[in-house]
């Protein structure tokens, strides 16, 4: 058996066919697995961002809570909802006993979705109100864009 020998300069061009690459075939149904795997897993995976979010805005209504209680031990009252959230970052016009800033860094906090809370004092469901509208930004919905309360917890 003689064996051929290739004229290849560099060596690197010479190639075995079998040694060529994927066909498109093989390439297409590598891509319609991980699409398939893709359509199965990505709605949890979105779902549990939802949800996630959604509890990241009840941590964040209870710390408000908390700030809010130190707020009324010190002055006596809750801030009204004209002073809003940022009383517990400033001092208002007339807090006597005022201990702030109640809460950590120089800004409220934004919902998850990037929106400020609404706040009302006094509130429908007690001493003061703390909402977020959810993914939505409107008052009402379900799902992902219901709203999430102090009243909620």
């Amino acid at each position: 058996m003689v064996k051929k020998e290739l004229n290849c300069k560099p060596a690197s061009h010479c190639r075995r066919r079998n040694e060529d690459g994927f066909t498109l075939v093989e390439m297409l149904v590598v891509i319609t697995i991980i699409a398939l795997i893709m359509s199965l897993v990505g709605p949890r995976v979105l779902n549990f961002l939802t949800e996630s979010k959604v509890k990241a805005a009840r941590i964040q209504i209870q710390s408000f809570a908390s700030a809010l209680d130190l707020y009324f031990l010190d002055t006596g009252q809750y801030p009204s909802t004209s002073q809003g959230l940022t009383a517990l970052l400033q001092p208002p016009g007339r807090a006597g006993g005022w201990g702030g800033p109640y809460l950590k860094g120089n800004i409220v906090p934004t919902d998850p979705w990037g929106r400020t809370y609404a706040y009302r004092s006094p509130g429908q469901h007690g001493s003061y109100d703390i909402v977020s509208f959810g993914a939505d930004g409107q008052e009402g919905g379900s799902g992902a864009a219901a709203d999430i309360s102090s009243d909620k917890r």
